[in-house]
């Protein structure tokens, strides 16, 4: 009887251990849908576990997530009772699932830096007995009034001793070096094999899930990870001024989650998964005094003209977005098809083929959809800010083509010219994209002496500016060119500002703005003048005219 309860009592035990014992998995990526700024991964797993409670460990997710966006899909049967995220789970049950090429090829790295260590370790034991010989020399026997006889045997046996230690030492050193030599070996073959491993993570999910019947259970696994993010850019290619442009739209996509993306249905969105969604909620709004004089913004416009940064902004708005650089562009894109779907709040982009990104931080490129874009293309100068044309091409109902803001190469007739922005969150109906300086249309501005000058009359001073514009079109072809300038404004009620002449301009007397539009044959010049007086306290300075 006390037999049978010792071995029941054994199986019990037995039962319990079993059941605290964790499971281990690698859960594998399927999918992922990459936001501006975060990314939701989808990965599957097959389990197999008993009946009744358990706890998996699922390897190979990433390194750091959202824990409060982790959703498990697992059967009916299956019941997930806790979830829990770590990148610092020890176990002793955990199994080594190492390919067994580089298994082998470690213990044999282990093998041979133990040889290593022992050759070390005789070595310095042989050196050190040398060490001691060296320190108790002969002399030692005379103090101890050995006769000569025994002098010449203690004289042997040093020589003897020290000649067998020493030889052992060199024949160690030679050991030692063809030993490192294989371990070298070894190191470069496993670097050799573990290069084009997929890389796995150290993120893990622990479950706590309870089971009703044994069997392969797969398991769906879902979260939010800040580790990537993609972002949209464009190559615009026009032959000349006749013909659409034609626009590769691309994605850069990176991110440093932990795992490599081996396969992967991706998805590209707009959208933002980490953004405040709880709507604003409108307060009482009360009105207070402010005392002027503490107020930065008044006290600047109490100095005279401040045209600069408000109205110049607008002139130089399309000149401002080109960077002159000589710099190629890398063109090592792999081309898919993706399609673009857009709902009520954002834009997604599902890429047709499965994908492989790496876990590096490195952008990888993908190119989502080509489009042509009908075009009407125009010059633009305001020589007062930047003394060349740029050609702008407007783009009609541009809002069907599913464009986000992003940065895009510029190729104009078979050459790089440099980069412009696209900004589609306009309230207008034409995109007006910037092309580029044409160096084949020469702009001057530049004053005229005589025309130009400062009078004194009494406490007033009076300054008289005036300008010619000469505009050369040495293209073969006709053009069309908006000219803008500008003259300055007054806040200030002791500065008057009168235009003298605007050489038939549209004028804009709110902005100060004046522009014009003009048609130039082939090698044809027009000229411009303008002129305005400014007028304010002759013990007063004007720093920006």
């Amino acid at each position: 009887m006390i037999k049978k309860q010792v071995v029941l009592i054994a199986i019990l035990i037995s039962a319990i251990s079993f059941a605290q014992k964790p499971i281990f998995t690698t859960a594998k990526i399927k999918a992922a849908t990459v936001y501006a700024n975060a990314a939701e991964l989808s990965q599957n797993t097959l389990v197999t576990l008993p009946a009744g409670t358990s706890e998996i460990v699922i390897k190979n997710v990433a390194n750091n997530l959202n824990e409060s966006t982790v959703q498990i899909g697992s059967p009916s049967s299956v019941t997930i009772l806790s979830v829990q995220f770590t990148n610092n789970y020890i176990s002793e049950f955990e199994i080594d699932e190492s390919n067994p090429a580089i298994k082998k090829v470690r213990d044999s790295i282990t093998l041979v830096k133990r040889e290593i260590k022992k050759i070390q370790i005789l070595s310095n034991s042989n050196t050190q007995t040398i060490a001691l010989l060296d320190g108790n020399k002969i002399a030692s026997g005379a103090n101890t009034g050995l006769n000569v006889a025994e002098l010449i045997k203690l004289i042997d046996y040093y020589k003897s001793k020290r000649n067998e230690l020493e030889n052992a030492v060199v024949d160690l050193r030679e050991k030692e070096i063809d030993w490192n030599t294989k371990l070298l070996a070894l190191n470069n073959k496993l670097d050799f094999n573990t290069k084009n491993e997929e890389k796995y993570s150290s993120g893990k999910l622990v479950l706590q899930v309870m089971n009703e019947t044994a069997g392969n259970i797969p398991l769906a696994i879902s979260y939010i990870t800040n580790s990537a993010t993609w972002k949209p850019f464009y190559d615009l290619r026009a032959e000349s001024i006749k013909e659409p442009i034609n626009m590769m739209y691309k994605a850069q996509v990176m991110q440093t989650t932990g795992l490599d993306w081996k396969n992967v249905k991706l998805t590209l969105s707009s959208g933002n998964p980490n953004q405040n969604n709880q709507a604003p909620e409108l307060q009482p709004w009360f009105l207070r005094y402010n005392n002027p004089y503490n107020d930065d913004k008044l006290l600047g416009k109490a100095y005279g003209i401040q045209v600069e940064n408000d109205i110049l902004q607008e002139v130089v708005v399309m000149a401002s977005g080109i960077k002159k650089e000589k710099k190629g562009f890398k063109t090592s894109v792999q081309t898919v098809n993706a399609t673009a779907i857009e709902n009520q709040l954002n834009v997604n982009f599902d890429i047709e083929i499965p994908y492989d990104i790496l876990s590096n931080g490195k952008a990888h490129s993908v190119a989502l959809k080509e489009i042509k874009l009908p075009a009407t293309y125009n010059y633009f100068a305001a020589p007062r800010a930047d003394k060349e044309a740029f050609l702008l091409a407007e783009i009609i109902d541009y809002s069907k083509y599913n464009l986000l803001q992003g940065e895009a190469n510029i190729i104009f007739e078979g050459m790089y010219v440099g980069k412009t922005m696209i900004n589609p969150n306009q309230t207008v109906d034409t995109l007006k994209l910037s092309m580029g300086r044409d160096k084949n249309i020469a702009i001057t501005r530049e004053k005229v002496s005589d025309k130009s000058g400062t009078k004194f009359l009494s406490s007033y001073k009076e300054q008289t500016f005036t300008y010619d514009i000469s505009v050369r079109n040495n293209k073969k072809e006709a053009v069309e060119i908006l000219l803008k300038d500008q003259y300055p404004l007054s806040t200030n009620k002791d500065i008057t500002v009168e235009l003298l002449e605007n050489d038939r301009a549209k004028v804009n007397e709110e902005t100060g703005l004046l522009s014009w539009e003009l048609k130039l044959d082939s090698n044809e010049t027009k000229k411009i003048r303008i002129s305005y007086k400014v007028k304010y306290p002759k013990d007063q300075i004007i720093d920006n005219m």
